[in-house]
Formats: C-alpha cells, structure tokens, sequence
C-alpha cells in the first residue's frame, strides 16, 4: 500500500511539474515520465553461522532463501561453524519438515542464488576454497551490495 502511494504521488509530482506551455494543433502538450519500480527487486541476505549442533538454526534460513528467492534477491553467506557443511563430503544435516541442507543449497544454486563461505572460517575449519560444494564459493565483499538494486534486508542466524 505504501509503495502504491509513494508512486502515486511522484506521478502527480511528475506531471505537475513537466507541463509544456507550448501548444501544438491548438492542444496543449505535457510531457511525463513514468518511473518503473517493477525491475527493483528488494534483496535478502541470510547470515548462518551454526552446524551440526544445531539443525533448526541451519535449515530454517536455507528454506526462507528458497522461499525468498522466488520473488527476491537473495545471498547467503556461511561462516563460523557453518562452513562445516559447506564442503565436500560434509555429512547432510536433516531435523523435523525441513529439506535436507545439501537439497536447498542445490536448489538455491539452481535458482542462481548465491551461496558463500566465509574465507577465514573456512582456513580455520582446516578446508580450502576448491573443497567447497559445488554451487558454493568463496565469500567476496563486492558481492555483499551488488547482488540487489532494492533495499537490502538482513536475516542473522
């Protein structure tokens, strides 16, 4: 409802203050301009930082990116004990009606989300980059404000 008002009032806005005083055929001519926000996409990034200690804190978050990424941009980025699972041979983690963590991380990368280890983390876990799960990487600053035009919301986990 808010977005609907705001744009609303900047067609007003917009039509007021672009009116052309010239006159073409004896008809007034106005010029507007009509500002899409339809191709700005709010983004959504997830923070996980727990493993196998605690399921719900890990799969909880991989499903709301599933469920976000359907109609937002979406990130998520895995550090402290969350790297754990981010690798190669890494055991699955499944708990109550949730997908099993491996079944969204290859959902999200089939949906083109993004999924990022922290590089630190990773070190100290013992693991290198080319040990990640493919469709994971490593985490890149740039990628923290480029993955959305929109505002950008932070869920923490």
């Amino acid at each position: 409802m808010k977005n609907l008002g705001l744009l609303i009032l900047a067609f007003v806005l917009i039509t007021s203050c672009n009116q052309n005083t010239g006159k073409t055929d004896g008809n007034k001519t106005v010029n507007t301009t009509v500002v899409s926000t339809d191709t700005i996409k709010d983004g959504v990034f997830i923070r996980i930082t727990e493993s196998y200690n605690d399921p719900h804190r890990v799969l909880m978050p991989l499903k709301i990116a599933v469920l976000m990424a359907k109609d937002k941009d979406v990130i998520v980025y895995m550090d402290i004990h969350a790297v754990e699972l981010l690798v190669k041979g890494a055991k699955d983690i499944n708990f109550a009606d949730f997908e099993s963590a491996q079944t969204y991380i290859k959902q999200l990368a089939s949906m083109k989300v993004g999924v990022y280890a922290c590089p630190t983390c990773l070190k100290i876990a013992g693991f290198k980059p080319e040990d990640l799960l493919d469709g994971v990487q490593v985490a890149q600053k740039e990628k923290f404000f480029n993955f959305t035009k929109g505002r950008i919301i932070t869920l923490d986990y």
